[in-house]
């Protein structure tokens, strides 16, 4: 763990000395530097900050000094959370209206549907990049797999990168889609491999800190970009030890631990209770002592792949601390998207392809030539409180662990339940920076506006106006408009038809609306008719996700929700 220096000791700037989006003349002349720092499917409760038994000290000594973000939402998947990150912008106006994996036919062509990063959207590496930082990314990319699409291409003056969605963690070079079996690294735009003895996290870490030094004298933007605790879940040694045993009492007694210690640290009401919603699923009880051995063994590696990756964010950190950067960055941590509760079953081409070529025996579990999820009860629990996870546009799916870290920031409260969305990063950033958000034409090219809202104001605790934001993936959809919410799952995971929610008295969405108030039900499908024709929006439906490939089972030991 890094030294964890007091918040008074981190006075580079100040939320105080900001007057309107205007730094102060010293702040001026030492811009912030920012370091982005993204999990890849990490659940809500996972982190010790966030109530989870899971040891991620940088992380917890990262929240003591900074401000935990209760209410912060993604995208309900990775590739569109990662461009509304970059862009400010919606997903469906910034090229990933769907993943690229998951076009389908109707889509394929449209705008917005490019299945990369388009370039009707300025980046937040490419503006801060014409006002004199340096850009770096190491880890996931996923926005575009030439050199034409890479970050080279997008803003970034350093980058080495994962252009898939997913990869073996170990320096076997496997991708985790048996169509597209090889993983794909690009160094600076140029194919490469991986070296020898590379363990994901590990390597990206060292990356991030060779590109923090190449840097110079100019200030610096890198992001850090994991791709733990995704799938396959895969630990070095010394870590999967570290966790035997921790996981025995099952997925109900772990959800209880957690979702008390969120009610005593203040992240949720005390009243509230966890929203479980699919019974027909086995509880801990309802299995066999192999199958609970083999459970358990499944999120000792999730865990375990979670501590490597603190760790390695305490690398990063002490380098900022022993090169006296640390009291001038700003840090933010998040995951891009809720826990990945999906079970192999979603993507059907996986099963025999994952069979035939891998060992998953319970005493291989976590070993560079396993391939294992944790499956839909550990999801739940690692969403906990909220239901269901990756892929819906429920809160299980939406809400992130959030930490932000700010040099000098007077917030009177180190938690924060402030509603704000992935879009408003690129905005947060550049106003911290002292620069004007991008207007068209930006470098020559038309680009849409940004439609993320700077966090400041919220963060300090003063009142935001209402906002409306929209969510479609995958035949799902979602409308958020102050503490109202709609909502639309297909059969069996939903009734088919738009649910409406209070969150102010219902966060976990338990007790549907839309028959008791049917004004405020057209109220909100009207915003999400605006939502659609503002975004260029061309939903799905579960019909054609089929044709492409995508199942819409959630199955564990034979019982299925389908």
């Amino acid at each position: 763990m890094y030294k964890n220096n007091s918040v008074l000791r981190r006075l580079g700037f100040a939320f105080g000395l900001l007057a309107a989006s205007t730094l102060t003349a010293a702040a001026e002349k030492q811009k912030p530097n920012f370091l982005l720092i993204v999990a890849d499917d990490l659940g809500y409760s996972d982190l010790g900050a966030f109530g989870g038994e899971i040891e991620t000290p940088t992380l917890d000594a990262l929240a003591d000094e900074g401000i935990r973000m209760t209410n912060f939402h993604t995208a309900p998947t990775c590739s569109p959370t990662r461009s509304m990150l970059l862009s400010g912008a919606d997903s469906h106006q910034a090229g990933i209206g769907n993943m690229a994996e998951l076009l389908t036919e109707e889509q394929r062509g449209k705008p917005g549907y490019e299945g990369h990063l388009n370039n009707l959207v300025a980046t937040l590496p490419e503006v801060l990049r014409d006002n004199g930082y340096s850009t770096s990314i190491a880890g996931k990319w996923h926005l575009g797999r030439t050199e034409e699409l890479s970050p080279a291409a997008r803003g970034f003056d350093h980058s080495w990168v994962l252009v898939q969605g997913g990869a073996s963690h170990f320096d076997d070079g496997r991708a985790i889609i048996g169509v597209d079996p090889k993983a794909i690294y690009l160094e600076n735009g140029k194919q490469v491999e991986a070296p020898d003895g590379f363990y994901s996290s590990d390597f990206y870490a060292d990356k991030t800190i060779e590109y923090i030094d190449a840097a110079g004298d100019k200030p610096f933007f890198t992001f850090l970009a994991f791709t733990a605790p995704h799938w396959p879940l895969q630990a070095p040694e010394s870590y999967l030890k570290k966790y035997e045993g921790r996981y025995d009492e099952g997925y109900e007694a772990i959800r209880q631990q957690r979702l008390e210690k969120m009610k005593e640290m203040g992240l949720v009401g005390h009243s509230l209770s966890a929203n479980v919603p699919f019974d027909e699923l086995p509880s801990w009880d309802e299995l066999t002592n192999e199958q609970r051995q083999i459970e358990a063994r499944k999120m000792e590696v999730y865990a375990a792949m979670v501590d490597s990756m603190d760790d390695n964010i305490g690398r990063v950190m002490r380098h900022l601390e022993t090169t006296d950067e640390l009291d001038n960055t700003v840090v933010l941590f998040i995951s891009d998207n809720g826990a990945d509760g999906n079970s192999p079953e979603v993507l059907p081409r996986n099963e025999i392809w994952i069979s035939e070529e891998y060992d998953n025996s319970l005493e291989n579990m976590g070993r560079p030539d396993s391939y294992i999820w944790y499956g839909p009860q550990w999801g739940q629990v690692s969403a906990t409180p909220w239901p269901m996870w990756k892929a819906y546009p429920s809160q299980g799916g939406l809400l992130v662990p959030a930490i932000f870290s700010i040099p000098g920031e007077t917030s009177e409260s180190r938690i924060n339940h402030e509603f704000f969305h992935v879009m408003d990063v690129m905005p947060t950033f550049l106003e911290l920076a002292g620069i004007e958000l991008p207007q068209s034409p930006y470098n020559g090219r038309d680009i849409f506006e940004v439609q993320g809202v700077s966090m400041l104001e919220g963060l300090q605790g003063r009142a935001r106006e209402e906002r409306v934001v929209g969510w479609e993936l995958l035949g799902r959809a979602a409308v958020r408009k102050g503490d109202w919410k709609i909502r639309l799952l297909e059969p069996p995971h939903g009734p088919g038809q738009w649910e409406l929610f209070n969150l102010a008295d219902d966060p976990s969405e338990t007790k549907d609306l839309a028959q008791e108030k049917p004004k405020k039900l057209k109220d909100m499908l009207d915003e999400w008719e605006n939502y659609v024709t503002h975004n260029g929006v061309f939903p799905a439906n579960p019909a054609d996700m089929r044709k492409v490939g995508y199942s819409f089972k959630t199955c564990l030991y034979g019982k299925c929700v389908e």
